[in-house]
């Protein structure tokens, strides 16, 4: 027996048997639907929102939204970690999560995540408009079906995985009423490419935990130096035309792309420093710095869009 099925043996067998439903379980609940990404998620929903209706912005509309989109989102993280239980288990970053560590039960996280992402299309398709109920049940796909499975066989997953990543605020303008064209595509490419540094350092500063529960998140175990820090300079350049274009579609003026081009600087700067001297600490500084960038990227793009309609 491998050292690997052990260690999940081990786990399994020192799980306490799952309890009820109660208040005070509600913590492990609210651990199990990841709510900093949730909330992330949500607030890019409301910012794709405002962006695709600047000129006639209503609030009902965008309640409606976030409250669908906000149930596809807690299916879609549970239903993940029911897909990651094992693995999970087997990392030291992840094993205390409710499902690995017994807390909630297999079958309370399937019928919990299903209900809510069901809940949630179901609920768009009748409150606010099908495109958006199509396209989060695409992401809940994507998400949960494609890129979940996929980590156990390819280092691709990443690519596949930015997909559904960058589906937030695109959920936002349609829920508006937008329609797919230029605008909404250029702040999906802004999504897409800004997740690959960020990832990719996560997956580097982890890679021996992911390696040791069987996840592919980088091409080796401990890929030559420099590889993943040439990706996330690679990304990083390709950000920053790529993050000026809202102001060649209409989205947003000068101060918007004046702000993009600075901090898409900034990113590539972290990214080199993670490149030239790949180490824990300049990881967490490339992961921190992205944290920073997207929300005052999104931000200042939202702003100077209602701008353009004062």
């Amino acid at each position: 027996m491998s050292t690997t099925q052990q260690s999940y043996i081990a786990v399994e067998e020192s799980k306490p048997a799952a309890k009820p439903v109660s208040l005070a379980r509600f913590g492990d609940y609210l651990e199990l639907i990841k709510p900093r990404i949730s909330t992330m998620a949500l607030i890019s929903v409301a910012l794709g929102y405002t962006l695709a209706s600047a000129h006639s912005w209503s609030v009902i509309p965008l309640i409606h939204a976030l409250l669908g989109i906000g149930f596809v989102a807690v299916g879609c993280n549970s239903l993940n970690q029911l897909l990651e239980v094992k693995s999970d288990a087997l990392m030291s970053r992840t094993a205390s999560r409710p499902l690995p560590s017994g807390r909630i039960s297999v079958s309370e996280v399937l019928i919990f995540g299903v209900v809510a992402a069901l809940s949630g299309i179901f609920y768009l398709a009748i409150m606010v408009n099908l495109l958006t109920a199509f396209l989060s049940m695409l992401t809940l796909v994507l998400y949960v079906v494609v890129y979940t499975p996929l980590k156990r066989y390819t280092s691709f997953c990443t690519t596949i995985g930015a997909i559904p990543g960058a589906m937030p605020p695109i959920l936002g303008w349609t829920a508006a009423g937008g329609n797919l064209n230029t605008s909404s595509f250029t702040i999906f490419a802004i999504m897409f490419l800004w997740q690959f540094p960020h990832f990719l350092a996560i997956a580097w500063l982890y890679r021996h935990q992911y390696y040791q529960a069987g996840l592919k998140m980088l091409p080796t175990a401990d890929p030559a130096r420099g590889i993943v820090g040439w990706m996330c300079v690679i990304y990083a350049i390709l950000l920053i035309p790529v993050s000026l274009l809202p102001q060649f579609v209409s989205l947003a003026g000068t101060f918007y792309s004046v702000v993009a081009f600075i901090i898409g600087i900034g990113y590539l700067l972290f990214s080199i420093r993670f490149l030239r001297n790949e180490t824990p600490k300049t990881a967490r500084e490339l992961i921190w710095f992205s944290l920073i960038y997207l929300p005052v990227l999104l931000l200042t793009l939202t702003w100077d869009r209602l701008q353009l309609f004062n």
